[in-house]
């Protein structure tokens, strides 16, 4: 197989394993969706659902984040990582929202990453969920199987495994890919202990096979004794 060929093969299956795939973060419009991705950097959006549950109560538009004080704000997410400098993110994002674009999201990429605590990884899961734009955004599980299915490098940076993924994945089947792999690497390929025995990938694998290999687990142990003591 050629790269697009086994990247149609990486496609058609994850469409069989998780053909409903979507984005997890509760939202109903482009403005909470926004909130909801900055809060989830490096945080879980199970977590980041709970807080949010009651949050989006509590606020419903920019102006509603900049009326309280930033302490009031900070206390409504300190169950979420990094809290504090998100919520001084969120006051600044609100005020530029207001200020620049009428209170509402901006529907540019370019536009987007310049508000604060967008990253490129944002714009794309808002332009792609939001908008409709076919976008691929590269978070941890995105970038860990690319990287364990060969698709990128190893050392690749996140920019290059999006540009890869671009390459290699039709437009039309940008966002779906990014939610079915993002399920993929959330629900099968874990960080820690892969279904590698139940993976249908597993051809394309160099870690699974590894892994799979009899006494790999003894290996590892023994490897860590060696390095241990």
């Amino acid at each position: 197989m050629n790269a697009k060929q086994k990247m149609r093969h990486i496609l058609d299956t994850l469409a069989e394993m998780f053909p409903d795939a979507h984005c997890e973060l509760n939202h109903s419009n482009p403005f909470e969706l926004t909130i909801a991705v900055l809060l989830s950097a490096q945080c879980t959006d199970e977590t980041v659902n709970k807080v949010t549950a009651s949050l989006f109560q509590k606020y419903k538009r920019p102006e509603d984040y900049l009326a309280v004080p930033l302490e009031e704000l900070e206390q409504d997410i300190r169950r979420i990582g990094l809290f504090r400098n998100k919520a001084a993110n969120i006051q600044k994002l609100c005020r530029i929202l207001i200020d620049k674009y009428d209170g509402e999201v901006p529907q540019k990429h370019e536009q987007l990453v310049e508000l604060p605590g967008v990253g490129r990884k944002t714009a794309n899961v808002v332009v792609s969920n939001a908008f409709g734009v076919p976008a691929i955004a590269v978070d941890t599980h995105v970038e860990r199987v690319s990287k364990r299915l060969a698709v990128a490098k190893p050392d690749d940076s996140v920019l290059e495994v999006e540009k890869k993924l671009m390459k290699l994945v039709p437009k039309d089947e940008w966002t779906i890919t990014h939610h079915r792999l993002i399920f993929f690497g959330r629900y099968h390929c874990k960080a820690q202990n892969p279904d590698c025995p139940a993976c249908p990938l597993l051809d394309l694998c160099k870690e699974g096979k590894l892994r799979m290999k009899p006494g790999a687990k003894t290996k590892n142990k023994e490897v860590k004794r060696s390095v241990n003591g």
